[in-house]
């Protein structure tokens, strides 16, 4: 037994060195262990710090990205104002020369219609000159002449409204300051005050514009 006691003690005696270093050396393995541990989470924080920057950059440039898409769709929206208001003043603009160009095709001609308006009251004068009661077959120079007046008249009445120029001949009408000029006011016997009771000078209109105001007496209260 002895024996075998002394043999288990000279096994061991050689290993207590290496468990003493061991122990000695634990403490700066810890440390080493320690530090590789806070450089990892140091690590981690700098990767998740560098992740957030990253995160916080994109988030800038979008912001700036809106600003400059606002400012675009301001600038667009008001381009497409313009655009917008300079097609409304060429519509105008054309709707305006269309409009001047029909009436002079209606009205270019009111100044050669006035010329013609006297030759058709010098028609109408001969024509009513004429004593009816001469008119017969045994004067049949006066009758041919009278019927020859009467013919052109009537021809170139044609011919006025051909062209859109029309008599105006309002015995019995009201009175319009647009169509009418009075010459006097007179009270008649049976006809309401307002109308017109005489006519002067027929008057004419072209396409609906008084060319001449027809000269009329106007009756009045007594």
């Amino acid at each position: 037994m002895a024996a075998v006691a002394q043999c288990v003690r000279g096994a061991l005696r050689p290993r207590l060195p290496l468990l003493s270093v061991a122990l000695r050396t634990s403490p700066r393995l810890l440390c080493a262990a320690t530090q590789q541990k806070n450089t990892g989470q140091n690590l981690e924080e700098e990767q998740s710090q560098s992740q957030n920057e990253q995160k916080v950059e994109p988030s800038s440039a979008e912001k700036l990205l809106a600003e400059e898409k606002a400012k675009l769709e301001e600038q667009l929206k008001e381009v497409t104002d313009k655009y917008k208001r300079a097609l409304a003043d060429a519509e105008n603009v054309r709707q305006r020369s269309q409009k001047l160009v029909e009436e002079a095709k209606l009205y270019g001609i009111q100044s050669f219609c006035k010329d013609l308006l006297e030759v058709a009251d010098i028609l109408e004068k001969a024509t009513e000159s004429v004593p009816k009661e001469e008119i017969k077959d045994e004067n049949p120079h006066l009758k041919n002449l009278y019927e020859g007046l009467v013919m052109t008249e009537v021809q170139i009445q044609k011919v006025f409204k051909k062209h859109g120029l029309l008599r105006l001949n309002p015995v019995g009408a009201k009175f319009d300051p647009y169509e009418h000029e009075a010459l006097f006011h007179a009270p008649v016997e049976g006809q309401e005050p307002g109308t017109i009771a005489l006519v002067s000078k027929i008057g004419y209109k072209l396409h609906g514009r008084t060319l001449r105001p027809a000269l009329v007496g106007v009756v009045k209260d007594a």
